[in-house]
């Protein structure tokens, strides 16, 4: 696959202090970076594309990282020695003192990383694993295989497929990838995969996933996902996240004075009359039944 990446860089206190050296692979382009940032010194990026990088050196006391505009200060953290960038992700970074660093840049093709992962993980699973950011600071085995891309990189001395094996090997380590087998072999879901399905529901406001969201973010593909879920909790997906909505609807009308068509609108209702209808359905009664008789007890 012939790649040319793209990416938006901006960079300020920040310069190569060797050539910078990048070798073109099957939907990959890798670059070598010898550099060195000044106290002060920030920088932009932004790709359309996934990325990941792995320094060469504790950057950690010098370099501090945001997702945020102007996030420095409150929701900002310190650089690790291993970062996977997914697409459309922003990065800012800071120097807080001058440091010199050398990294791995692996500009990835979105379609070449599911070519390599979905055969052993499933597309769904792939594609979850590829919305992820991941940051870790122990690489012990990531830096072994990030410096033979290096060298293949500054001098090649093999085929093209021994690099691109380096930097699939380096994708398996990284990336949150599912363990083989994780469909559960009980049909039902672990404890441990409902709770994060619940945390990843409860961060919508509306509370409302598609049902491939669902599945992609407890790693399984999204026809074993529907039916372990159902064997789980009794419902399908789309009836246990309307109960979850309607126990929102109902707390919001006995802790505020919102009207129930602004509940509706919040929680992601067509309008009043269909979120009157499904929470009858559940509840029993009609939103504004149930808000009177709770106020009377």
């Amino acid at each position: 696959m012939n790649y040319r990446h793209s990416m938006t860089c901006y960079t300020e206190g920040i310069r190569p202090i060797a050539p910078v050296k990048w070798r073109g692979l099957d939907g990959v382009m890798s670059v070598f970076w010898d550099a060195e940032g000044q106290s002060g010194a920030k920088a932009y990026y932004l790709s359309p594309d996934p990325r990941i990088v792995i320094f060469f050196n504790d950057v950690s006391p010098h370099i501090r990282m945001s997702n945020r505009e102007g996030g420095f200060g409150e929701h900002d953290r310190p650089m690790t020695r291993a970062l996977y960038v997914p697409a459309g992700v922003p990065l800012w970074t800071n120097f807080t003192s001058s440091h010199r660093f050398s990294h791995l840049d692996l500009h990835l093709h979105k379609d070449r990383l599911l070519r390599f992962l979905s055969p052993s993980v499933g597309t769904s699973a792939a594609l979850a694993a590829l919305r992820r950011p991941v940051e870790i600071q122990d690489v012990p085995a990531i830096e072994t295989l990030a410096s033979l891309v290096v060298d293949e990189v500054s001098n090649p001395s093999k085929h093209p497929v021994f690099a691109e094996s380096l930097v699939g090997s380096i994708v398996a380590g990284l990336l949150d990838i599912p363990e083989h087998g994780a469909e559960p072999a009980n049909g039902r879901l672990t404890q441990a995969q409902m709770k994060k399905l619940i945390s990843r529901v409860n961060d919508r406001p509306d509370c409302r996933l598609t049902v491939a969201e669902m599945a992609g973010t407890v790693g399984l593909s999204e026809s074993w996902f529907a039916n372990v879920f159902k064997q789980t909790t009794g419902k399908t997906p789309l009836q246990w996240q309307l109960g979850r909505r309607i126990e929102l609807a109902q707390k919001l009308l006995s802790e505020s004075d919102l009207t129930v068509a602004d509940i509706a609108a919040q929680l992601g209702f067509s309008d009043q009359a269909h979120l009157t209808k499904a929470f009858r359905q559940i509840a029993g009664e009609t939103p504004a039944a149930w808000r009177r008789l709770q106020r009377i007890l």
